[in-house]
């Protein structure tokens, strides 16, 4: 491991008044953003999200209320959330309309809603969380940033097309195809509070959603020309006591769905086709906050809302616990070979890295993990001039980060103690073979006000990685970052032919005369 990279090494940070355009020649390019530099590259859709900042939250309201008749009881609506979720539902619905029952039912409701869902966390401490309304759980365990008021709620690229899918305010999810101007708007009366969406690998159009009470499996076929796709091509998964659901996972190979809930302990191992579920229960830790299954399919880190966090292997399902985190892990991912974890905790200004051995045979069950994580980047706050002698502060805590398919680009943005976002996204060049390198390539910014909500890479972009980013003000930009892959120049050197030879002796050109 060479020395840790650190918020100090980077770059001059970019000109107030200038937007990120690309990485080429191994630096970021900016130019004025008055000049309209922005190019999106070919067959990527234009989006402009509508309803940005605060008021993506009245418009949530104002699309519940106009499906919920205005005459309604808050008992016939406690009837209906215990159809939908059962006893934590209905407590839940009195919790949010406490100005519609008398005090002392309000706060017995809420206490009994907490110790149903300490209860059904089967752990043996109180966790803050679990008197929190599923939107404020939500909030504090989505990738994306101030969820509630948002203008998209989930955001999820295509494993192998060029394809993405995203959440609006209202629970409508829209799918984006190429150049494609049919963009498919799915709708389903379950679709309540969506906090994540994943694509089958090795499908074209299965489409996993995370929901309130449940978890949706939409089949949105490629060649369909419905602009509204019918409810009976969805299925609906659900398990007593998981809700609400924040984060899904598949395995590479599209056959196992795994969901999450930060009010549950056990993940949700789930057989789509057949629509059942296994699940994998283990004491402590108060519920699963965030999975990310390793690219490789051997491993799936699980998160918690305590200080604890697992590593599964996906043999027999056995893991391995760490227990000394100073606060709960907020992000994670894998490197491309699973080989290699980054995580970052909510109370520190430091990437982690754990390093994992590989398994001999596919029968093996051992984990490998390290026994202790190296820091690999201190994102401590400095302050760094600008080329016009503007002073900008760069380092926080970690908001989420991402790692591009070949190991060689991170992305993460961050926020201030005071949980305002930063209104740029930090990019690090990477290097994961011999040994884990990290180094500082510059931070990306956007226009004018505007902080990124939301970063991906796009899977498949063939020179170098796609970054695309959702920025506060509901624009979604892709960011090319041009570089060639140390695998491509590794295949051309090994396919470079040797001199023709006779016996032993290396032939040599003619030479003209």
């Amino acid at each position: 491991m060479s020395d840790k990279a650190s918020s100090q090494s980077f770059p001059l940070p970019p000109m107030e008044g200038t937007i990120t355009i690309c990485e080429q020649n191994g630096g970021l390019v900016n130019l004025s953003s008055s000049s309209k530099p922005y190019k999106k590259p070919p067959s990527y859709p234009e989006v402009v999200i509508s309803g940005g900042g605060s008021s993506s939250l009245t418009h949530r309201e104002n699309a519940k209320s106009a499906f919920l008749p205005h005459n309604e009881t808050v008992w016939k609506r406690a009837l209906h959330a215990w159809y939908e979720m059962g006893s934590p539902g209905v407590f839940e619905e009195i919790v949010n309309s406490s100005s519609e029952v008398p005090d002392w039912v309000g706060v017995a409701a809420k206490k009994t809603l907490t110790f149903v869902r300490w209860a059904n966390s089967l752990h043996g401490s109180i966790f803050p969380h679990l008197s929190m309304s599923n939107e404020e759980i939500i909030t504090k365990f989505s990738d994306i940033v101030n969820w509630s008021r948002s203008p998209v709620k989930a955001f999820a690229w295509h494993p192998h097309t060029l394809k993405f899918a995203y959440a609006l305010g209202d629970d409508s999810i829209k799918v984006h195809s190429g150049k494609s101007d049919l963009v498919p708007t799915l709708k389903h009366k379950l679709q309540k509070n969506v906090a994540d969406l994943a694509w089958q690998p090795q499908s074209a159009s299965v489409l996993a959603v995370a929901c309130q009470s449940c978890v949706l499996i939409w089949h949105v076929e490629p060649t369909s020309l419905a602009t509204r796709p019918s409810t009976s091509s969805c299925q609906v998964l659900q398990q007593q006591n998981h809700a609400p659901v924040t984060c899904l996972a598949w395995d590479p190979s599209g056959r196992i769905l795994l969901s999450a809930s930060p009010v549950d302990t056990s993940l949700m191992a789930w057989d789509v086709p057949m629509e059942t579920c296994v699940p994998l229960r283990r004491l402590g830790g108060g519920g699963v906050s965030l999975i990310r299954w390793s690219p490789d399919g051997s491993k799936v880190f699980s998160a918690t809302p305590s200080q604890l966090f697992r590593v599964w292997e996906t043999k027999q399902w056995t893991c391995e616990v760490w227990t000394k985190c100073t606060s709960r892990c907020k992000a994670a991912c894998w490197s491309p070979d699973g080989r290699t974890l980054l995580f970052a905790t909510e109370s520190e200004p430091i990437i982690y890295s754990l390093t994992f051995s590989t398994s001999i045979d596919d029968t093996s069950t051992v984990i490998g993990g390290s026994q202790s994580a190296v820091v690999s980047v201190s994102l401590a706050e400095v302050d760094l001039s600008t080329e016009d002698r503007d002073i900008v502060r760069v380092g926080g805590l970690v908001q989420s980060m991402v790692m591009d398919r070949h190991g060689e680009r991170l992305a993460v943005t961050l926020h201030d103690d005071k949980e305002q976002v930063l209104p740029y996204v930090a990019l690090f060049r990477t290097r994961i073979n011999p040994m884990l390198e990290i180094t500082p390539c510059g931070l990306i910014q956007g226009e004018s006000g505007e902080y990124p909500l939301h970063v991906s890479f796009q899977p498949s972009f063939d020179k170098g990685a796609l970054l695309s980013i959702i920025w506060s003000s509901g624009v979604v930009r892709y960011v090319p970052l041009y570089f060639i892959p140390s695998e491509e120049i590794q295949n051309v050197q090994h396919r470079h032919v040797a001199p023709p030879s006779l016996n032993g002796q290396i032939l040599s050109p003619i030479p003209s005369h």
